[in-house]
Protein backbone atom coordinates (compact mmCIF):
# COMPACT_ATOMS: atom_id res chain seq x y z
CA UNK A 1 0.00 0.00 0.00
CA UNK A 2 2.93 2.27 0.81
CA UNK A 3 4.10 1.96 -2.82
CA UNK A 4 0.64 2.79 -4.19
CA UNK A 5 0.32 6.23 -2.56
CA UNK A 6 3.20 7.87 -4.48
CA UNK A 7 1.91 6.34 -7.71
CA UNK A 8 -1.61 7.63 -7.10
CA UNK A 9 -0.22 11.07 -6.22
CA UNK A 10 1.71 11.11 -9.49
CA UNK A 11 -1.47 10.25 -11.39
CA UNK A 12 -3.34 13.15 -9.76
CA UNK A 13 -0.47 15.51 -10.54
CA UNK A 14 -0.42 14.33 -14.16
CA UNK A 15 -4.20 14.75 -14.53
CA UNK A 16 -4.09 18.18 -12.93
CA UNK A 17 -1.32 19.31 -15.27
CA UNK A 18 -3.27 18.00 -18.28
CA UNK A 19 -6.40 19.83 -17.13
CA UNK A 20 -4.40 23.02 -16.72
CA UNK A 21 -2.92 22.66 -20.20
CA UNK A 22 -6.35 22.04 -21.72
CA UNK A 23 -8.06 25.00 -20.06
CA UNK A 24 -5.29 27.58 -20.33
CA UNK A 25 -5.99 29.94 -23.26
CA UNK A 26 -3.52 29.99 -26.13
CA UNK A 27 -3.64 33.76 -26.43
CA UNK A 28 -4.09 36.72 -24.14
CA UNK A 29 -6.86 39.32 -24.54
CA UNK A 30 -4.22 41.85 -25.66
CA UNK A 31 -3.67 39.78 -28.80
CA UNK A 32 -6.53 41.74 -30.37
CA UNK A 33 -3.96 44.57 -30.42
CA UNK A 34 -1.02 42.51 -31.63
CA UNK A 35 2.13 44.65 -31.44
CA UNK A 36 5.19 42.84 -32.77
CA UNK A 37 8.05 44.39 -34.69
CA UNK A 38 8.03 43.41 -38.36
CA UNK A 39 4.37 42.51 -38.58
CA UNK A 40 2.41 44.20 -41.36
CA UNK A 41 -1.16 44.53 -42.56
CA UNK A 42 -2.31 45.65 -46.02
CA UNK A 43 -5.74 47.24 -46.41
CA UNK A 44 -7.93 48.06 -49.37
CA UNK A 45 -9.20 51.55 -48.60
CA UNK A 46 -12.22 53.21 -50.13
CA UNK A 47 -12.87 56.89 -49.51
CA UNK A 48 -15.78 59.02 -50.67
CA UNK A 49 -15.19 62.74 -50.26
CA UNK A 50 -17.88 65.39 -50.53
CA UNK A 51 -17.41 69.13 -50.83
CA UNK A 52 -19.62 72.17 -51.28
CA UNK A 53 -17.38 73.42 -54.08
CA UNK A 54 -16.80 70.27 -56.16
CA UNK A 55 -18.37 67.02 -57.30
CA UNK A 56 -18.17 63.91 -55.08
CA UNK A 57 -14.81 62.18 -55.36
CA UNK A 58 -14.22 58.45 -54.79
CA UNK A 59 -10.63 57.42 -54.06
CA UNK A 60 -9.45 53.81 -53.85
CA UNK A 61 -5.97 52.83 -52.72
CA UNK A 62 -3.98 50.30 -50.69
CA UNK A 63 -2.44 51.09 -47.34
CA UNK A 64 0.35 49.08 -45.71
CA UNK A 65 1.06 49.46 -42.01
CA UNK A 66 4.31 48.00 -40.61
CA UNK A 67 5.07 47.76 -36.89
CA UNK A 68 8.51 49.22 -36.23
CA UNK A 69 10.96 48.88 -33.36
CA UNK A 70 9.75 49.68 -29.83
CA UNK A 71 10.86 52.93 -28.21
CA UNK A 72 10.17 54.93 -25.06
CA UNK A 73 7.73 57.79 -25.68
CA UNK A 74 7.53 61.14 -23.88
CA UNK A 75 5.34 59.63 -21.15
CA UNK A 76 7.94 56.95 -20.40
CA UNK A 77 5.82 54.17 -21.93
CA UNK A 78 6.94 51.58 -24.47
CA UNK A 79 5.43 52.40 -27.86
CA UNK A 80 5.77 51.08 -31.41
CA UNK A 81 6.01 53.13 -34.58
CA UNK A 82 3.38 52.33 -37.19
CA UNK A 83 5.13 53.00 -40.49
CA UNK A 84 2.53 53.56 -43.19
CA UNK A 85 2.88 53.22 -46.96
CA UNK A 86 0.40 53.88 -49.73
CA UNK A 87 -0.10 52.95 -53.37
CA UNK A 88 -2.95 53.35 -55.85
CA UNK A 89 -2.75 49.90 -57.44
CA UNK A 90 -1.10 46.58 -56.61
CA UNK A 91 1.44 46.97 -59.43
CA UNK A 92 2.81 50.26 -58.14
CA UNK A 93 5.69 50.53 -55.65
CA UNK A 94 4.87 51.53 -52.09
CA UNK A 95 5.33 55.21 -51.24
CA UNK A 96 5.99 56.47 -47.71
CA UNK A 97 2.79 58.00 -46.31
CA UNK A 98 3.05 58.74 -42.59
CA UNK A 99 4.26 57.45 -39.22
CA UNK A 100 1.79 56.89 -36.39
CA UNK A 101 2.33 54.94 -33.18
CA UNK A 102 0.61 52.49 -30.85
CA UNK A 103 1.09 51.33 -27.28
CA UNK A 104 -0.44 49.16 -24.59
CA UNK A 105 -0.76 51.01 -21.29
CA UNK A 106 -2.29 49.13 -18.37
CA UNK A 107 -5.57 47.85 -19.84
CA UNK A 108 -5.80 50.24 -22.82
CA UNK A 109 -4.71 49.91 -26.44
CA UNK A 110 -3.85 53.42 -27.61
CA UNK A 111 -3.12 54.57 -31.17
CA UNK A 112 -1.68 57.99 -31.91
CA UNK A 113 -3.04 59.21 -35.25
CA UNK A 114 -2.05 62.61 -36.63
CA UNK A 115 -0.87 63.68 -33.19
CA UNK A 116 -4.01 62.61 -31.32
CA UNK A 117 -4.37 59.67 -28.92
CA UNK A 118 -7.35 57.33 -29.29
CA UNK A 119 -8.25 54.50 -26.91
CA UNK A 120 -9.10 51.81 -29.45
CA UNK A 121 -9.66 48.86 -27.09
CA UNK A 122 -10.07 48.17 -23.39
CA UNK A 123 -8.94 44.87 -21.85
CA UNK A 124 -10.04 42.30 -21.03
CA UNK A 125 -12.60 42.60 -23.79
CA UNK A 126 -16.15 41.49 -23.02
CA UNK A 127 -19.56 42.02 -24.56
CA UNK A 128 -21.09 45.41 -23.72
CA UNK A 129 -17.80 46.72 -22.28
CA UNK A 130 -17.84 50.51 -22.80
CA UNK A 131 -15.22 53.26 -22.68
CA UNK A 132 -14.48 56.74 -24.02
CA UNK A 133 -12.35 56.48 -27.15
CA UNK A 134 -11.45 60.17 -26.90
CA UNK A 135 -10.45 60.07 -23.23
CA UNK A 136 -6.88 61.12 -24.06
CA UNK A 137 -7.62 63.88 -26.57
CA UNK A 138 -9.64 67.09 -26.73
CA UNK A 139 -12.22 66.05 -29.35
CA UNK A 140 -15.01 65.46 -26.85
CA UNK A 141 -16.51 62.21 -25.53
CA UNK A 142 -16.78 59.32 -28.00
CA UNK A 143 -18.43 56.25 -26.43
CA UNK A 144 -17.21 52.87 -27.70
CA UNK A 145 -18.85 49.51 -26.94
CA UNK A 146 -17.45 46.00 -27.53
CA UNK A 147 -19.74 43.47 -29.21
CA UNK A 148 -19.53 39.92 -30.64
CA UNK A 149 -16.42 39.02 -28.65
CA UNK A 150 -14.58 35.92 -29.96
CA UNK A 151 -17.05 35.56 -32.87
CA UNK A 152 -16.02 34.91 -36.48
CA UNK A 153 -16.07 37.72 -39.04
CA UNK A 154 -15.58 37.67 -42.80
CA UNK A 155 -13.77 40.39 -44.78
CA UNK A 156 -13.82 39.91 -48.54
CA UNK A 157 -12.76 36.25 -48.98
CA UNK A 158 -11.06 35.89 -45.58
CA UNK A 159 -12.78 34.52 -42.48
CA UNK A 160 -11.37 35.25 -39.03
CA UNK A 161 -12.46 32.93 -36.23
CA UNK A 162 -11.93 35.13 -33.16
CA UNK A 163 -12.80 38.79 -33.44
CA UNK A 164 -14.28 41.66 -31.46
CA UNK A 165 -16.43 44.42 -32.94
CA UNK A 166 -16.18 47.95 -31.55
CA UNK A 167 -19.18 50.19 -32.13
CA UNK A 168 -18.78 53.92 -31.77
CA UNK A 169 -21.18 56.74 -32.44
CA UNK A 170 -23.95 55.82 -34.88
CA UNK A 171 -26.27 58.79 -35.34
CA UNK A 172 -28.31 59.87 -38.32
CA UNK A 173 -30.41 63.04 -38.23
CA UNK A 174 -31.87 65.46 -40.75
CA UNK A 175 -28.63 67.43 -40.78
CA UNK A 176 -25.82 64.91 -40.23
CA UNK A 177 -24.70 61.28 -40.13
CA UNK A 178 -21.91 59.87 -37.97
CA UNK A 179 -20.87 56.22 -37.76
CA UNK A 180 -17.88 54.27 -36.46
CA UNK A 181 -17.35 50.48 -36.60
CA UNK A 182 -14.05 48.65 -36.12
CA UNK A 183 -13.34 44.91 -36.05
CA UNK A 184 -10.20 43.37 -34.55
CA UNK A 185 -8.97 39.78 -34.95
CA UNK A 186 -6.82 37.86 -32.50
CA UNK A 187 -3.08 37.93 -33.28
CA UNK A 188 -3.67 40.32 -36.20
CA UNK A 189 -5.29 43.54 -35.02
CA UNK A 190 -7.59 45.75 -37.08
CA UNK A 191 -9.21 43.90 -39.99
CA UNK A 192 -12.15 46.20 -40.85
CA UNK A 193 -13.09 49.79 -40.12
CA UNK A 194 -15.84 52.06 -41.34
CA UNK A 195 -16.03 55.75 -40.54
CA UNK A 196 -18.74 58.11 -41.77
CA UNK A 197 -18.92 61.83 -41.04
CA UNK A 198 -21.38 63.66 -43.27
CA UNK A 199 -23.24 66.97 -43.17
CA UNK A 200 -26.53 67.21 -45.08
CA UNK A 201 -27.99 70.19 -46.88
CA UNK A 202 -29.88 72.67 -44.68
CA UNK A 203 -29.79 75.68 -47.03
CA UNK A 204 -33.46 75.42 -48.01
CA UNK A 205 -36.62 73.57 -47.04
CA UNK A 206 -36.46 71.71 -50.38
CA UNK A 207 -33.29 69.84 -49.41
CA UNK A 208 -33.81 69.31 -45.68
CA UNK A 209 -34.61 65.68 -44.87
CA UNK A 210 -33.54 64.31 -48.27
CA UNK A 211 -30.02 63.20 -47.24
CA UNK A 212 -28.47 65.56 -49.77
CA UNK A 213 -24.80 65.62 -48.77
CA UNK A 214 -23.10 68.99 -48.50
CA UNK A 215 -19.68 67.80 -47.32
CA UNK A 216 -17.92 65.09 -45.38
CA UNK A 217 -16.20 61.71 -45.80
CA UNK A 218 -16.94 57.99 -45.88
CA UNK A 219 -13.97 55.70 -45.34
CA UNK A 220 -13.76 51.88 -45.27
CA UNK A 221 -10.68 49.77 -44.44
CA UNK A 222 -10.77 46.09 -45.47
CA UNK A 223 -7.84 43.82 -44.69
CA UNK A 224 -6.22 42.38 -47.81
CA UNK A 225 -3.10 40.65 -46.52
CA UNK A 226 -0.97 40.35 -43.38
CA UNK A 227 2.20 38.68 -42.19
CA UNK A 228 5.75 39.33 -40.99
CA UNK A 229 8.55 40.86 -43.04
Amino acid sequence: MGHLLPAISCIFVFLASCQSALTEPDTSPQDYAHLETGRYVIYDVQENRYSLTSAPNQVNYQLKEVIGQPYTDVTGQTAYRLIRFRRTTETQPWQADSVWSARLVNNEFIRTENGRDFVQLLFPVSNQLSWDGNRLNSLGPSPYTARNVDQFYRVLTKQFEQTVTVLGQNDSTLIAQTKYVAVYARQIGLIYRERINLQFCTASSACIGHNQIDYGTQQIYRIRDYGTQ
